[in-house]
């Protein structure tokens, strides 16, 4: 039986992460039937083909995916803590509010008055990131 390497690990967390983040936004909004806020697609735009990428890489054992998913994850991180902020920080939210959809400062979760959707995409997009920066190239 072939031994798992702590790259092939990571790769395979990190799709599953991934995955169930991708899972987890569409329950909300297609079962639960939560409207999804400006920022919540950007973030989906994001996360989805991290999923898609992460897997192919996991099961092709590629670790050049690194290159392509750390900058999306990065990117959907900042924007997850941005609409974090928006939601939890009094007087972060644009002055002009949203005329069009759900507001980004809506909060349809907030368990222990901390999770909210934003902060579960946020804790994703971080494994992700946390998983990539330990991923080593080959040694030849």
């Amino acid at each position: 039986m072939k031994e798992l390497n702590v790259n092939q690990a990571n790769m395979y967390l990190a799709w599953i992460v991934a995955l169930t983040a991708t899972l987890g936004s569409l329950y909300f909004s297609e079962i639960r039937g939560f409207i999804p806020c400006e920022l919540c697609w950007y973030q989906r735009i994001l996360m989805y083909p991290l999923a898609l990428i992460l897997g192919i890489g996991t099961f092709q054992n590629d670790l050049s995916v690194k290159k392509f998913v750390l900058p999306m994850a990065a990117i959907g991180w900042c924007i997850s803590l941005y609409h974090y902020l928006v939601q939890k920080v009094p007087g972060f939210a644009p002055i002009k509010p949203c005329v069009n959809g759900v507001p980004c400062s809506a909060q349809y979760i907030n368990w222990f008055g901390v999770i909210t959707i934003p902060f579960l995409a946020l804790t994703a997009f971080t494994i992700i990131i946390y998983l990539m920066i330990f991923i080593k190239p080959k040694k030849n």
